[in-house]
């Protein structure tokens, strides 16, 4: 029996590819966050959804909650959907961190590196997986949204996919995108990557 998965990035920060902000507190949604929200909200209206869950951080909780739209669905958080912890490098601009020789590491052998003070993505992964069975244990058959960031999904989609996280550059997963995938004791199968929802 399988379970169909959306893996759903939160939509776009008000710090957004310029600062590492990791699971740092009060960063907002961006300007244009509403319009984004209404989006997700329209394109899940038509689609069953048994669940939704999502990462403890504030984005990705109010990106879930306009996937839930009206339905009634609790939204229901899991640790194991949190964001990569980025250790050393939280609050630092995309253009410092690039200057540290751990980060060109980090880029290149996802599979080995650790963010110094933070994370590995094998740990990033493990945790997502295991969400993921609980999940599907709890929903068979069903359909259920799972609303996270960027390192996480990409870490779980390369898992179902059969692929090293070396392999983290070869797929994209924007910010309020949707990446759909059938789950079951086969294995898994991907219906859509990156489906990028606009106002």
């Amino acid at each position: 029996m399988t379970t169909t998965v959306f893996y759903v990035r939160h939509v776009p920060h008000e710090l957004q590819d310029k600062v590492l902000v990791g699971r740092r507190e009060g960063v907002q949604l961006r300007a244009d966050a509403p319009e984004r929200l209404a989006a997700l909200r329209r394109r899940f209206a038509g689609e069953r959804l048994d669940a939704v869950y999502a990462s403890p951080i504030l984005r990705a909780q109010e990106t879930a909650k306009a996937v839930a739209g009206d339905r009634g669905l609790e939204i229901q958080t899991r640790e194991g959907l949190n964001e990569l912890d980025v250790g050393d490098w939280t609050g630092l601009g995309f253009a410092a961190v690039q200057l540290n020789p751990s980060y060109k590491t980090w880029n290149q052998a996802r599979s080995l590196a650790r963010v110094p003070g933070g994370e590995s993505m094998l740990e990033v992964q493990a945790r997502m997986i295991a969400v993921l069975e609980e999940i599907r244990g709890a929903h068979p058959g069903g359909a259920v949204a799972i609303v996270s960031h960027g390192d996480p999904i990409k870490s779980a989609l390369l898992y179902l996919l059969g692929l090293s996280l070396d392999a983290y550059g070869r797929i994209e997963v924007e910010p309020g995108s949707i990446s759909t995938v059938l789950v079951g004791d086969w294995g898994a199968k991907l219906l859509r990557l990156n489906e990028v929802v606009r106002p």
